[in-house]
C-alpha cells in the first residue's frame, strides 16, 4: 500500500509503498528518544521523495554511518539513511498523514547497545 508524509511545515514530502502489516522499532538511543522517531524500514527502491530535498539538512554523529535528514524550516526529521538498514530509508511513523491503514506491530530496539541489538537484526 502507498504511504504518504513529511515534515511539520510540509516543505519535505514523501511516498512508500509498504505492506499493510509493518514493524517498526522504537529505538532508545539518544537522538531518537529525544526527537520521538519511531523507525519504519523501507527499501530504497520503494520509497520516493517526492518534495523538498534542497530543504533537508544533514546531521552525523558518532560513527558517521548514519544520515540524519532534518527539514531546515520546521526542523523535523521525517526520514533519514540509518546505519542500520544502509540498503534502506528509516521513515518516521510518526511523520505519517494517515497510518490508519496500517497494522503496526513495535518492536523495542536498543539503541543504547547499537552494536549488540544491531546483531539482533540479522
Amino acid at each position: 500500500m502507498k504511504i504518504e508524509g513529511g515534515c511539520h511545515c510540509r516543505a519535505v514530502r514523501f511516498e512508500a509503498e509498504v505492506p499493510r502489516a509493518v514493524e517498526v522499532l522504537d529505538c532508545n538511543c539518544s537522538i531518537c528518544t529525544m526527537t520521538g522517531f519511531r523507525h519504519l524500514i523501507v527499501p530504497h527502491q520503494d520509497f520516493r521523495l517526492v518534495s523538498g530535498g534542497q530543504a533537508l539538512t544533514s546531521y552525523r554523529f558518532g560513527t558517521g554511518a548514519a544520515e540524519h535528514l532534518f527539514c531546515s524550516v520546521c526542523g523535523i526529521k521525517s526520514f533519514y539513511r540509518p546505519r542500520s538498514h544502509p540498503a534502506a530509508w528509516s521513515v518516521n511513523l510518526n511523520a505519517l498523514d494517515d497510518t490508519d491503514a496500517l497494522e503496526v506491530t513495535v518492536h523495542a530496539f536498543d539503541g543504547r547497545n547499537w552494536e549488540k541489538a544491531r546483531e539482533a537484526l540479522d
